[in-house]
């Protein structure tokens, strides 16, 4: 593994970025291309992103709800549309297009949110706080606001669904670059400069909408996005192009209409009765029991009539063995899968969290003082430092102790994950508790924008918490799909989780409309009112809380009726066994 590493590490160190002296496409020179456009976009995105909130209502006179709500559905938006780029980008315009597509329609969005702070007609006239006399926004102000929503989401669809597989294409389709240690490498690196981004989006460019003003603080997300699609295309000629193949998701559609026109055939108990089509040196050539009604999609009802000598089908409607034991694959797992839906409504939280930061003292010293969006960094922080104890201290010492190797798995982690989620919503809760107390006792039940005698230090241990609850669970559940998918189904197990946080983000909408709505009758002051000093936020995420706590029980349940995970328990992954995992992550 050595001498394969100082290998790569050569090829690396020889190889020309933009030299025109190799012939063959793709290897280590398209690297820094792909990944400065990733981390350029995720610099842009995730620096808009904190300080939203701020925005909405400030600028745009919006009630907390409001706000939070349109964060939401933005959120979710951006968390689908990779499934939806992802599909595309297999089936029919190829992940080259996709990115780039994503990174022009990304630069687009963010210049229309850019001029919003530019031009004053772009947005409602400032509120008149004095005599709380204010203009809401015209619906033409709130289709320009929105419009560079979508636009920044269709973006990230683009970018985010193909980056990391194109990454690989050029690694993989390299002669000389086949080896796992290279890949590995660059998944390392690709996570890595993710990470850096983001924690560098919530740190630098919050401060500098913070303290130089929102006209530079979005200018800056605008010129990163610019500088991530000329960084893409830089390298347009010298990248490896696969060629689309057929979607899975297409598979799966054609194996439910197959199933259903054979509904009325019977299937008998005894298999050797039925012929069923599969692929010519395929290991499945009989369908599995469980999920019996999908089997009859790959059957062959007139072998004469609907297959032909070199062994294929001439009905489109007749499925492969394997493609019926892809869809029974991610069926199973979706009741696993939904557990995770509950703990990305608690981390999607991020409205709130922002408003009681900015209402404590932030300062650190005299002179500076923490970006109220800039807490969520703590998160990163947290993530980042047990991925790295996990991985380099807890694990060797472990097994050292025991004996022998010790591992936990993914669904050990999953559940980990969910209690650290419960407890990340209870020191919340009771933060917030203390904080609205001591805002009643200083006399600003009144005033919302008030700052009380309280450090905001109080509330890095929810952030610590909620990063806790994400590597274990986040990770675990990536792990869950790749070890438990087909190696076929690779893009299937990287979408999941995005379409988890999109249902989660309008989960936690109708959460907070119906709080608010049920609360807020008979003229009292709602849970999640704008003015957090007489809001209950504390009293909504005891409820989110108790959701959490439910959660557990209920994760309890799906992982009984799942069974035993592939390789879990004590196995040991040997390099085979990485090489697949190696795979299965292109």
């Amino acid at each position: 593994m050595e001498s394969a590493g100082y290998s790569d590490e050569k090829k690396m160190a020889t190889q020309p970025l933009l030299g025109t002296t190799p012939t063959q496409k793709g290897g280590l020179r398209t690297m820094p291309f792909i990944i400065a456009n990733e981390a350029f976009e995720k610099l842009a995105s995730y620096g808009l992103i904190p300080n939203m909130i701020m925005y909405l209502m400030n600028e745009y006179d919006m009630d907390m709800p409001t706000g939070s709500n349109i964060l939401f559905l933005w959120s979710a938006a951006t968390n689908f549309m990779p499934v939806l780029g992802a599909v595309m980008a297999d089936s029919s315009v190829g992940r080259f297009r996709m990115i780039g597509f994503g990174s022009i329609v990304s630069f687009l969005g963010m210049i229309l949110l850019w001029l919003t702070t530019m031009i004053p007609q772009a947005r409602p006239p400032s509120c008149d706080q004095s005599s709380y006399n204010c203009t809401s926004a015209t619906p033409l102000q709130l289709i320009l606001l929105c419009s560079s929503f979508g636009l920044m989401s269709i973006g990230a669809g683009g970018i985010r669904s193909s980056s990391l597989a194109f990454g690989a294409d050029q690694l993989t389709k390299h002669e000389n670059l086949k080896s796992c240690s290279a890949l590995q490498s660059y998944f390392s690196w690709y996570y890595v400069t993710a990470a850096s981004s983001v924690f560098i989006a919530m740190s630098c460019i919050v401060y500098i909408q913070d303290n130089v003003g929102w006209q530079v603080g979005f200018g800056v997300p605008a010129m990163l996005m610019f500088l991530s699609s000329v960084s893409f295309f830089l390298a347009s000629p010298f990248y490896v192009k696969v060629k689309v193949k057929s979607s899975l998701v297409v598979g799966f559609f054609q194996v439910i209409v197959g199933s259903y026109k054979n509904r009325h055939f019977e299937l008998s108990s005894q298999s050797s009765n039925v012929s069923y089509y599969h692929k010519k040196g395929s290991m499945l050539v009989v369908p599995s029991e469980n999920l019996r009604f999908l089997n009859k999609a790959c059957i062959i009802r007139d072998p004469q009539q609907d297959s032909s000598p070199d062994g294929r089908t001439s009905d489109r409607w007749i499925c492969t063995v394997d493609q019926v034991e892809e869809l029974k694959s991610l069926v199973k797992l979706i009741p696993l899968w939904s557990t995770g839906i509950m703990i990305a409504i608690t981390i999607s939280q991020n409205s709130f969290p922002v408003l009681q930061a900015s209402s404590m003292d932030r300062h650190i010293t005299s002179n500076f003082e923490i970006p109220a969006g800039s807490f969520g960094m703590f998160l990163v922080i947290s993530l980042t430092l047990w991925i790295a104890l996990y991985d380099r201290v807890i694990l060797p010492l472990a097994s050292k102790v025991m004996g022998k190797p010790a591992y936990l798995s993914p669904k050990q982690r999953m559940g980990i994950g969910l209690c650290f989620s419960v407890l990340s919503m209870v020191v919340t809760a009771i933060v917030e508790r203390i904080r609205r107390a001591k805002a009643i006792e200083e006399g600003y039940s009144d005033n919302s924008h008030a700052v009380v005698n309280m450090s905001a230090l109080w509330l890095v241990p929810q952030y610590f918490l909620s990063g806790l609850a994400e590597a274990f669970n986040g990770i675990g559940q990536n792990e869950f799909y790749f070890s438990e998918l087909p190696g076929s189904m690779s893009s299937i197990a990287t979408t999941l989780n995005g379409v988890g946080m999109s249902i989660a983000n309008l989960l936690a909408s109708a959460i907070m409309n119906t709080i608010n709505d049920v609360t807020g009758r008979g003229g009292n002051e709602s849970w999640v009112s704008s003015n957090i000093n007489k809001a209950h936020f504390d009293y909504y995420y005891w409820v989110l809380a108790g959701l959490s706590l439910v959660n557990i029980f209920y994760f309890f349940v799906c992982n009984r009726t799942y069974g035993p995970c592939v390789g879990e328990g004590n196995k040991v992954w040997d390099e085979g066994d990485d090489e697949i995992r190696g795979d299965r992550s292109t």
